[in-house]
């Protein structure tokens, strides 16, 4: 048993403290108000804040590594660096292609899988964004590959059900609406992104089952004062979860702040990175094709100059809102707690008794120092002791 205390923690929806956890077999067994009496056992963290790690639902890659190519030792490599960034878990993403490419990326992935168990941040399953998306919103995606969710498209998928967690596909194409009930029957989360559909649309694939918008007001029909769109929509409706890249520059600071505004305690924080974060400038790939990282740009671009994704990670987005002066229990929330939720994952995003003991120590700058998966120290900043 092991006992870490810190003078501020994230508890339900407060920062509160002093107080501590206590962890036994990777699991949080007990949450406690005030600061234990020393002992051989007790980690006692002098300042900043304790979290639940962070959780990351669309990322596409990092470090040089594609997801839809990663190698067992590459899966291994990304594990180990994110808890550097306080991610403990991670949804890894890959884009629109071929579908029996897509088979084969997911089957990559369930068979490394299980091999990653102790190697640092825990993949929760894999999300699929496209092919079922619009070509009137394609952003990177590659609409040679684009196509419908008919019964036939979407068998291949189904079949990978164990694996997959997330599909983003667009509402407003045909079939779409019985695709996203037979999807959430399967137990997987639709999400709806890269899409030109109206505001009756959305409401129409909610009521489907979807519950959640893929990076909101990026390649989405956005909001106008006589229709709201997908992002408008995004914003008043209560089932869905708001995916929001907050590294400011796929956002504005403005508009992240009006999303955290509008829908509270439904923002949750993606940092859509691509294998140029963490790197040097120079040619990567996403998706199999390539994509670069010029000097003093801070976005991954395809060789035409659309945003190919985030070259940051997911601490950077946190530092970024609390910065712009939002709470830090709103911002924490929203890359943990409802990240969690949208996976159905009691067991993740809190601090609470049962839940896995996966958990950032935060300095007074909400720069990482510590992070802990199911118990364990996965990382320790070079100036911690």
């Amino acid at each position: 048993m092991t006992i870490i205390s810190a003078p501020r923690l994230l508890v339900g929806t407060r920062l509160t403290g002093p107080g501590a956890v206590v962890v036994e077999d990777g699991l949080i067994i007990e949450v406690i108000e005030g600061r234990p009496a020393p002992g051989r056992r007790h980690v006692a963290l002098p300042d900043g804040v304790l979290s639940p790690g962070l959780i990351d639902l669309q990322i596409n890659g990092c470090l040089g590594v594609d997801f839809a190519a990663a190698t067992p030792a590459e899966w291994q490599a990304v594990c180990a660096a994110l808890p550097a960034h306080g991610v403990t878990a991670f949804q890894p993403t890959i884009i629109t292609g071929p579908i029996p490419q897509l088979v084969s990326a997911i089957r990559r992935f369930a068979e490394v899988r299980p091999k990653l168990d102790g190697a640092g941040a825990k993949p929760v399953g894999m999300h699929v964004e496209g092919p079922f998306i619009s070509p009137e919103r394609p952003g990177v995606h590659d609409p040679r590959h684009m196509c419908h969710p008919t019964p036939e498209n979407l068998e291949p998928l189904l079949a990978e059900q164990s694996t997959i967690t997330m599909i983003t596909l667009a509402p407003e194409l045909p079939e779409a609406l019985p695709a996203i009930a037979r999807l959430t029957a399967a137990g997987i989360r639709v999400a709806i992104g890269h899409s030109d559909a109206l505001a009756h649309q959305v409401q129409q694939a909610v009521d489907a089952g979807a519950r959640m918008v893929t990076h909101i007001f990026n390649a989405q029909r956005g909001i106008s004062h006589r229709e709201p769109g997908v992002a408008g929509q995004a914003l008043v409706e209560p089932r869905l979860a708001v995916g929001l890249i907050a590294d400011f520059h796929h956002v504005a600071p403005q508009i992240c702040a009006l999303v955290l505004t509008a829908a509270p305690g439904r923002v949750c924080l993606v940092t859509d990175a691509v294998a140029p974060a963490g790197m040097p400038p120079g040619t990567y790939t996403l998706g199999g094709r390539p994509i670069r990282l010029a000097p003093g740009d801070p976005l991954a671009r395809n060789f035409d100059g659309t945003i190919a994704g985030a070259a940051t990670f997911l601490d950077q987005h946190v530092r970024n809102l609390i910065g712009l002066g939002r709470p830090a229990e709103e911002v924490l929330r929203a890359a943990t707690t409802t990240p969690a939720d949208v996976l159905g994952r009691t067991d993740l995003g809190r601090l609470a008794p049962g839940v896995s003991a996966d958990l950032v120590w935060w300095s007074d700058e909400f720069t990482p120092l510590q992070t802990w998966v199911n118990g364990q120290e996965v990382y320790r900043a070079p100036s911690v002791i």
